[in-house]
């Protein structure tokens, strides 16, 4: 299925200009509390569903913006919306290309990118599987060899299940604080909303 790309900085210009643009962040909680463009709002990738989007849109058939860390989660969102007929549009280079173009962004506690997180533990199960192997049990080098080839098919995809796996790890979660009580004052319920004055998720 194909589907349209822009660059971050066509997506501000259109913005700046008073265009309205519905832009969606397909990075974990954690990522999108670290950095996010200001009008973004966040549905990780793992938890998009084609349907709830579509009836959120109110009947809007202009163009779904999706965005992720550098641009490949953002494409396979766009493929997975665009397959249930959906008008999508990925932003090329994802929030890293808004932010180092200086484009107005949120920021947040520090955090783990995923890819790196996926770096790091496939690296920790290779040295695992090859350790084991040597001192414990060659069958050990076969955990070694799964990763290896988990990595090309990934590679080959553009998929990662190692990935979709640690996003709902509650290391990437943020977690919520209590509903306020009848009577008290708004509180919010993610970091997300304590910026709803920036637009981060409207």
């Amino acid at each position: 299925m194909t589907f349209a790309t822009i660059s971050a900085k066509e997506l501000h210009d259109q913005v700046a200009s008073g265009q309205a643009v519905e832009l969606i962040d397909v990075r974990t909680p954690i990522e999108f509390r670290e950095v996010h463009v200001t009008f973004a709002r966040n549905i990780p990738l793992d938890q998009l569903d084609a349907a709830n989007v579509a009836s959120g849109r109110n009947g809007s058939t202009g163009p779904l913006y999706m965005i992720c860390r550098s641009g490949s989660r953002g494409k396979q969102a766009c493929e997975k919306l665009a397959s249930a007929g959906l008008n999508v549009v990925n932003v090329e280079g994802g929030t890293l290309a808004w932010d180092q173009a200086g484009l107005p962004v949120v920021r947040g506690k520090k955090a783990i990118s995923l890819e790196r997180q996926v770096r790091i533990a496939a690296g920790l199960l290779v040295v695992t599987g090859s350790t084991l192997g040597y001192f414990v049990n060659p069958v050990w080098i076969g955990l070694a060899a799964f990763v290896g080839a988990g990595l090309i098919f990934a590679g080959i995809t553009d998929t990662c299940g190692m990935g979709m796996m640690l996003a709902k790890m509650p290391w990437n979660q943020v977690p919520k604080t209590p509903a306020p009580t009848t009577g008290a004052a708004e509180t919010t319920t993610t970091v997300c909303q304590e910026t709803q004055s920036k637009s981060c998720c409207g």
